[in-house]
């Protein structure tokens, strides 16, 4: 059912595509939000759309970039910037998981650079646009697979020892730890910040490595949550009332929950973040 909970708000979701922010797309618009999404694909990015227009009589706006590509990530931040003067919701939602080591263009392992520097350069360069748009919220969709590993700061890039189970998990305990130590320097600023686990949901992550992952996600669907319960805390995040002012916590189905102890390692957090702006060239 459509309200106006939304109303005026501009959302900018990334990983828009698919599963969860294509779930919650078309849940804010629903609630009225102007909806801006972030896509690699410009093909499945025009199926999104129509997917918000059909659902909700509402036209999202679509841009393209690859966050694994720093350069790109800048061209979407000058763009959006450029033409919205308000950003009232960022949702950090695009992941990827890939079985082997990969290297993006900008000679960096692709998983952390994907989910973790991705969202930090992004953030970052939209910061003072959220600040001036106060209230304003981030979240980052993070994983309880943070469990999986221990961050390396002198490893980030996963060259001594590559697993995609640890590495991935690395990458969501970037997001919390990057979430905590944002929610610190925020604090404040009528912005906050919070993160998320979605629970294991039916999307298109990991259908990147081959048709042996594609079978076996296939297999695994019937026990997978639905995109939509899957982007429900999501949603819940970026709209509801009830988390008006909360900020640095972690999610699980609405409620706050707390992350391993590695998670709440605020010294290393501060350590990731001034190692992140060295690597997308912020410091």
């Amino acid at each position: 059912m459509a309200s106006a909970a939304m109303d005026g708000r501009v959302v900018v979701i990334t990983g828009a595509t698919g599963g969860i922010g294509k779930a919650a797309a078309i849940a804010l618009a629903q609630q009225g939000a102007s909806v801006v999404l972030v896509a690699r694909d410009m093909g499945r990015g025009e199926e999104v759309r129509a997917a918000v227009r059909e659902a909700t009589g509402k036209e999202a706006e679509l841009l393209l970039a690859d966050l694994g590509v720093q350069a790109e990530v800048r061209r979407l931040a000058s763009e959006l910037l450029e033409r919205f003067p308000k950003i009232h919701v960022l949702l950090n939602n695009a992941g990827v998981v890939n079985l082997k080591r990969e290297v993006t263009i900008d000679g960096l392992e692709a998983t952390f650079a994907v989910n973790h520097l991705g969202p930090f350069l992004l953030t970052n360069l939209l910061l003072e646009r959220l600040q001036e748009s106060a209230p304003a919220r981030i979240v980052n969709v993070s994983s309880d697979a943070h469990t999986f590993g221990a961050l390396d700061l002198d490893d980030l890039q996963s060259e001594r020892r590559y697993g995609v189970a640890r590495v991935y998990g690395i990458s969501k305990l970037c997001n919390i730890l990057f979430t905590r130590e944002l929610s610190r320097r925020l604090a404040g600023s009528g912005v906050t910040v919070n993160s998320l686990h979605p629970g294991a949901v039916a999307t298109g992550l990991g259908g990147n490595n081959g048709p042996w992952a594609k079978r076996v996600l296939k297999l695994l669907r019937p026990f997978f949550l639905t995109p939509e319960k899957g982007a429900d805390t999501a949603v819940y995040l970026a709209s509801s009332p009830e988390v008006e002012g909360v900020t640095g916590e972690y999610f699980v189905k609405r409620k706050v929950r707390r992350p391993s102890n590695a998670a709440l390692d605020d010294a290393t957090a501060k350590k990731l973040w001034d190692a992140s702006l060295k690597l997308t060239g912020l410091a």
